[in-house]
């Protein structure tokens, strides 16, 4: 997700204007201190987010154990024009969150209360059934390799009415496992939400009670929490959220998942954290970690792929430059965060921002912070290299070919969006390949060259991507941005995305031009005084398929419909929703179905008939474009009764 290439290109004229893009970035570092640092970040933070239409932001550095700087820009409600206040205004740090939760886990690892490699079910009410004969543990939650599947009901909402207690919304369903445990990254809100449910049953308070004594209030946190609808005491303190500054404030979103992402804060509280993990769990007098423990927390990876970031305990390698760099990013709705540290220069970087901006260009804003300052004030080589020509070519050909992410649903409708675009990595004929959705600041796919075997560099940039080789087949693929928790799993056959896609639309052709032909027939007729040439059954099947292929479309519209109050929010994730659903599962498989059945009814009496070849193919294409239909809607479940998504 990126700014578009006019808006990008513009805000990078303006970072050259101040010397941030120049190419002495990659000559000593600048001196870390309060006024360079000052000095960087005016010139380029308060234009990009008027030019992204971003309405307010905060930024925090700290080193050595104290604040450097904290500072915020722009507006936390732009109606009342109020200034963001580092110390006072809080944000919404989205999945940051999960550090803390994460924390607490951790807090009772080093108390031998809870073990990293038992079967969760040890400490749950309740069962998460074992895959391919494996138990789910908390290092396969804490690294996103529990194997669930996407699910977004009760996730989010902004109607307090809707909003499920832990308990409930953990124990409402467990989302189906489509990963044997610790094998597959798989980046899972309902893991994370998990975890925080059994620090509250281990501890025995409620989960935000415990993130409040154990890990907020020793931190001196006094303006932060967990705890939704917010506080009265903090409402008037919190941003407002939007899709864009222009646009109007939105309400304050509420998570089911609270654990992975509940957390509202403020820039000061935020740098009392980063100081926590820098200092090996200490702030002042209190210690929220053992040292040892927070060294494991920080210095554990899960390697699935060579020379690509990896998963750690909760937090994820961001490494830049040769310095080791760790940390978690947070997205919601309306805010958009980056929470990252140091550990060996003594350094720490939080921002939130409380929009998405015009062209998404929250991300941008956040990408670019992370990459300049880590670039100006801890430059370094970036490593390189080169296969020659015979492996250069093998590898291509074994990486080449269409792919999933790992993170998905798969048992639900919800399926059906993946049909929206798959990935594909392809040969560029220049000695480097691209992946689709893989973009740079200028909108164009990034290109990769093959620096060791199995291994890429980013051409003119230092993200690297890597595969795994399996049987002489590549198993999956990632690259740094994504490597810590999702992969990409190659697809073929009729599980192609691609296929699917193709044969879907040939088949939507098909069904569209029986429709809109059989009314512009019937006018023709008329105009010429001219009679259906059927009688009998052929009448009825000719009638009936077509009837069959409009309400088709009409049973479409219903889904699109649906997905789209989904993602608008005028259709909220809840039970509430479950009788449309039913009715529109029923409508579609009786529909489907029953398209399939008339299609080949129709079929059949058009070739035992007299009528023209033309005729006899067209009702061979409608049929089989009936089963294709058919066979897609089960195969997304689009057929069938399903609500637990």
């Amino acid at each position: 997700m990126r700014l578009t290439q006019a808006s990008t290109l513009a805000l990078i004229l303006t970072w050259v204007m101040f010397g941030c893009l120049s190419p002495a970035q990659a000559a000593p570092a600048h001196e870390l201190n309060a006024q360079d640092l000052q000095t960087w970040l005016d010139g380029f933070l308060p234009y990009a987010l008027e030019r992204g239409d971003v309405a307010g932001a905060v930024v925090v550095f700290v080193k050595d154990g104290t604040v450097l700087l904290e500072k915020g820009y722009g507006y936390a409600n732009v109606a009342a024009k109020t200034p963001v206040d580092p110390a006072r205004t809080l944000f919404r740090p989205g999945s940051t969150s999960k550090l803390f939760t994460w924390t607490a886990v951790m807090q009772l690892v080093e108390q031998g209360r809870l073990g990293l490699d038992v079967d969760i079910n040890t400490y749950l009410d309740f069962k998460i059934p074992p895959f391919a004969g494996q138990p789910v543990t908390m290092r396969n939650l804490m690294t996103h390799t529990g194997g669930f599947e996407e699910t977004l009901k009760y996730g989010e909402t902004d109607i307090p009415a809707d909003l499920l207690p832990l308990a409930a919304y953990i124990k409402r369903w467990v989302p189906e496992r489509i990963f044997p445990p610790g094998q597959v990254p798989a980046y899972s809100n309902y893991g994370t939400a998990l975890a925080g449910y059994i620090v509250q049953r281990i501890s025995g308070e409620r989960f935000e009670d415990y993130i409040e004594r154990h890990i907020l209030q020793p931190l001196h946190m006094n303006n932060s929490t967990f705890v939704q609808p917010l506080p009265a005491r903090l409402d008037a303190q919190m941003a407002k959220g939007y899709v864009v500054a222009s646009g109007p404030a939105k309400p304050y979103e509420l998570f089911g998942f609270g654990p992975a992402g509940a957390l509202a804060s403020t820039g000061d509280d935020m740098a009392h954290f980063l100081i926590a993990h820098l200092q090996d769990g200490a702030y002042g007098d209190a210690r929220i970690l053992k040292p040892q423990t927070a060294r494991l927390m920080h210095g554990t990876p899960l390697t699935l792929l060579p020379d690509v970031h990896r998963m750690l305990l909760g937090f994820y390698e961001k490494n830049r430059n040769g310095h080791r760099v760790i940390g978690h990013a947070g997205d919601i709705a309306l805010f958009h965060s980056e929470f990252y540290i140091y550990p060996d220069d003594g350094v720490g970087v939080f921002i939130s921002m409380n929009s998405t901006g015009k062209d998404l260009g929250a991300y941008a804003v956040r990408d670019a912070l992370f990459t300049q300052f880590t670039d100006r004030y801890f430059p370094g080589p970036t490593p390189d290299g080169q296969v020659d020509e015979k492996t250069r070519q093998r590898d291509t050909a074994l990486i080449c070919g269409e792919y999933r992410n790992s993170r998905r649903s798969q048992s639900n409708f919800l399926g059906v969006l993946g049909l929206l675009g798959s990935t594909h990595v392809t040969d560029n004929g220049d000695g480097t390949i691209s992946v689709t959705q893989a973009d740079g600041l200028n909108g164009e796919p990034l290109r990769w060259r093959e620096i060791a075997p199995l291994v890429w560099r980013e051409v003119s940039g230092k993200q690297r991507l890597s595969a795994r080789l399996e049987n002489g087949k590549v198993t999956l693929f990632s690259y740094d941005e994504l490597s810590p928790f999702m992969v990409f799993q190659p697809v073929s056959g009729l599980e192609s995305t691609a296929l699917r896609l193709t044969l879907g639309k040939l088949a939507l052709l098909v069904l569209g031009f029986t429709m809109v032909s059989w009314p512009t027939g019937a006018l023709i007729r008329r105009r010429y005084g001219a009679r259906l040439a059927l009688d009998g059954q052929a009448q009825l099947a000719y009638r009936g398929a077509r009837t069959a292929a409009a309400l088709v479309f009409v049973a479409l519209a219903g889904w699109m419909w649906t997905f789209m109050g989904f993602i608008n929010g005028s259709l909220p994730m809840t039970d509430g929703t479950d009788g449309w659903l039913r009715i529109l599962h029923l409508f579609t498989s009786v529909v489907f179905l029953g398209a399939v059945v008339l299609a080949c009814w129709n079929g059949w009496c058009t070739c035992r008939s007299l009528r023209g070849l033309w005729a006899k193919v067209w009702s061979l294409f409608l049929a089989i474009a009936c089963a294709i239909v058919f066979w897609l809607g089960c195969a997304y479940e689009l057929v069938g009764f399903g609500v637990r998504y």
